[in-house]
């Protein structure tokens, strides 16, 4: 168990490599969405609570793509909590470290990763229970450099982390060579103007790129 992420899920994040980091406004374009990424060989998603439909989209994706792995983030309050766990979500994100969340996340089940940027967030994690987090925003906060300096003094308790804010294709590869590094966070990947324009083909590109960064740095995986 990886905090209040268990084995199977740990390993199935890292060997994914990218979790796609979906803003959905038609809960019909949840969907093709998330067959265009799965065409490029990316298994992976995070759905922002950011729009009104993210909880539909998530259901739909969840009945007709059990292959997916679907969590939800921008998790801010109690009730969020437990409206994606009773939902089937996969996992829960937050883009902060609130004791609270954490705690109620960890009281019902639901596998979850606090954002973090300092360590003053991260030892607050790690006292809630937390080795799975999530490093945001990433590159405004000083990118990799940064983050090897901050993880350094809890490497030996386990903590890995998700980097998400300012990944890329470009810088991607750097990222998923650090040991610390269990998964990115890839809002590029199929970013809110490509789904409002349903240009599947794009977004497949870019996952298929994606995936193959994934594949040289950790070896190559059958999805689904």
């Amino acid at each position: 168990m990886t905090g209040l992420f268990p084995d199977e899920l740990s390993a199935q994040l890292y060997h994914s490599g990218v979790i796609a980091v979906l803003m959905i406004d038609d809960a019909a374009d949840a969907v093709p969405v998330a067959r265009a990424l799965l065409a490029g060989g990316v298994d992976g998603i995070e759905l922002t609570l950011r729009t009104s439909v993210a909880m539909e989209a998530m259901r739909h994706i969840r009945a007709e793509l059990p292959e997916m792995t679907v969590g939800v983030g921008t998790i801010l309050t109690l009730q969020q909590v437990h409206e994606v766990k009773e939902a089937g979500a996969s996992f829960g994100v937050s883009p902060g470290m609130n004791p609270r969340v954490v705690a109620e996340a960890a009281r019902i089940g639901l596998p979850f990763a606090p954002g973090v940027c300092t360590p003053t967030d991260i030892e607050l994690a790690v006292e809630q229970g937390c080795r799975m987090m999530k490093f945001f925003p990433s590159e405004p906060c000083g990118g990799l450099a940064y983050l090897r300096t901050i993880s350094a003094p809890f490497a030996h308790l386990g903590v890995k982390y998700i980097p998400l804010g300012g990944v890329s294709a470009g810088n991607a590869e750097q990222y998923l060579r650090e040991s610390c590094v269990q998964a990115l966070g890839g809002s590029w990947l199929a970013p809110r103007e490509l789904i409002v324009k349903q240009d599947w083909s794009a977004i497949t590109a870019n996952a298929r790129e994606a995936s193959e960064i994934v594949k040289r740095v950790r070896g190559s995986r059958l999805v689904g």
